[in-house]
């Protein structure tokens, strides 16, 4: 083999990650290959008590796991009512599915009065 007429181009990008590598909402449908007790033990060596794991009654959703930081700005039944209509129609069966949940929070109007 005459290796003098080859040419090899390589193209690399590479970034930081962060484990888990979701931040916010993880939703496990049912049939998925990854199990719910499995992920469970995963999220619990890699952010110990990070991640609050809600079992919901739609027919194609089988678990959520949700970062506690948005369960202290937002009731979690509210978090399940949001993803429920804007998230689980698009999910097919045996998916993971990674959700961006940002929350901003803004208070207008207020009032401070002299004491």
């Amino acid at each position: 083999m005459n290796d003098l007429n080859k040419t090899y181009t390589i193209n690399l990008s590479f970034e930081e990650i962060k484990l888990p590598p979701f931040q916010d909402i993880l939703v496990l449908a049912k049939n998925s290959i990854q199990g719910k007790i499995g992920l469970s033990k995963s999220f619990e060596l890699l952010v110990p008590n990070g991640f609050e794991t809600i079992d919901v009654g739609n027919e194609n959703i089988e678990t959520v796991f949700v970062n506690k930081n948005i369960l202290t700005k937002i009731d979690k039944k509210k978090v399940i009512q949001i993803l429920e209509k804007n998230v689980f129609p698009y999910i097919s069966e045996g998916e993971l599915i990674s959700v961006d949940f940002k929350i901003n929070i803004s208070v207008k109007n207020i009032v401070l009065k002299d004491f």
